[in-house]
Parts: C-alpha cells; structure tokens; sequence
C-alpha cells in the first residue's frame, strides 16, 4: 500500500491519471479518507481522471493512515502530512479539491502555503454555526472511542482533549475568517444545502476570498451536477500554467526529479 513518512505518521495515498497535480482531500470528517469520495456528489476520482494527476489521500487515523493525536495544533500536523504526500511526489505546485472538512485542509493550506497551491475547489464546505457545534463535536468524540477501541496505540482521553482542541473555534475551524479573507489562491466554490455544510458558510468563504468563483445550484438535480463538474473543470484548467515544468519544481527540499522517484511509494520523507 503506497504510503509517506511524515515524521510521526504514516500517511497512505493513491495516484490516478496524468497532468497538473491536483491534490484530494475527502469529505467524512476525521474519517476522512479515500473511499469516502464514492459519497461525494461530485467525485473528483471518477470526474477529472482524464484531466489531472490525481493524488488522493487517507488522513491520519482514516483509512490506511496512522498517527498520533497532536493536541498542540491539530490543524498543521494534518496540514504537515499533505505536505508531506506532495513533497515525496516531487510536486512543486498543486490544485486542491477539497469536500466537507476537506475544504478547512484545503484553505489552511492555501493560506499556509500560498505559493504551492494553485487553484482550490470547494465542495459544499462544512462550518460551525450555533446550530450544528453540538452535533459535530459529538460525532468526532464517537470517532475517539470507535478509533481508540480498535488501536492499542492511543489513548481515548488524549483523544477527546484532541478533539476539543481542533474544534474550539466556530466557521471553517481551521482558519479565523481574517484568515480566509488574506487568501489570493483562485477559489471556487460550491455551497452545501444541508446542516453540516451550511449554505452560509459556503457563500460567506466566496465573499471573503477576492474573485472567489460560486457554482449555485450544483446538488439538486443531475443536470445542475453535470453543469458544476464542466465548470469546474474549465476553472481549474484555466489556472493551469502553461509552463508543464512549473509543477515539478526544486524549490522544495524534498523535491526530486520524478526519474529518480523508485520506490517513492514507500519511502520516509525527510523534514
């Protein structure tokens, strides 16, 4: 099973077609992982496989992923493993799609990281509001005992400190809304129509972010699905450079030629 070093975690992730890299972070909150996109109304694994090189990825403690909690800023040791992923793969620049909490990954990696990231997707990001804390701090405490029940290796009550340390702030979570609003990567962004991906919150990052693109309506019918995925399409397209060297770039300490990337898969990256 392909998978990364990155320092305390092991990090698993697949690769699918050829072009600019676009990096894919999953929807289904901290069981964020691969298989989670067959859920996504827009699958970026089934929709853009003809477009980009696709690098999808199972975060820490989802899927094939394993790590230990990080109580101290929950959000960067994730945000050091996606980094991690693409460091190992020798991508210099990189689109992001990201859907549900992967669109908190996604902005905290365009703000941190402005000069990696060259476009992000957004589909139907999830947000804290007063009606939904409750609920999602629960289902991410269920998570706790689920994943500490099952591993050996980490503690329950280290767990629930985790997670009340990664959601202690409302909007996206991982970013205040200055934050948000500091960003210049071209967005585009598809609102969420339900309680866990409010609309609101949605339409509110697209105010933020200056020249933010807003697709409205995308889920309701297949027509308006078909209609979001072709302009999402030629939105990331349309920030691809035209230089196909620009992606691989040794700028990046962990950049490598990609002739030299046998045995990539599983190899430790250094940091």
């Amino acid at each position: 099973m392909p998978s990364v070093q990155s320092g305390e975690s092991r990090i698993h992730f697949e690769e699918l077609g050829s072009g600019h890299p676009m990096l894919l972070i999953a929807p289904g909150g901290l069981s964020s992982s691969i298989t989670k996109w067959a859920n996504a109304t827009i699958n970026p694994l089934e929709e853009f496989i003809g477009d980009f090189h696709l690098v999808a990825m199972d975060q820490r403690n989802a899927g094939g992923s394993r790590a230990p909690f990080r109580i101290d800023q929950p959000w960067d040791a994730y945000l050091r493993d996606q980094i991690a992923v693409m460091d190992a793969l020798g991508f210099g620049r990189f689109h992001i799609f990201g859907c549900c909490i992967g669109c908190s990954f996604a902005l905290k990696l365009a703000h941190t990281h402005p000069d990696r990231v060259s476009a992000v997707v957004l589909e139907q990001p999830m947000g804290l509001i007063p009606g939904n804390q409750q609920g999602w701090r629960e289902r991410c405490h269920d998570w706790v005992r689920e994943l500490t029940g099952d591993r050996t290796d980490l503690d329950e009550a280290v767990g629930h400190r985790f997670v009340e340390t990664m959601w202690r702030e409302d909007f996206i979570a991982s970013l205040s809304r200055a934050e948000v609003g500091a960003i210049r990567v071209p967005t585009c962004v598809l609102p969420g129509v339900d309680e866990i991906h409010p609309g609101t919150i949605g339409l509110e990052i697209a105010e933020l972010i200056p020249d933010a693109t807003v697709v409205s309506p995308w889920k309701d019918t297949p027509e308006h699905a078909r209609d979001a995925t072709a302009r999402i399409r030629e939105f990331l397209l349309s920030n691809v450079s035209r230089d196909p060297n620009e992606a691989m770039s040794s700028e990046h300490p962990a950049w490598r030629p990609p002739q030299s990337r046998q045995g990539t898969a599983d190899a430790p990256v250094d940091r």
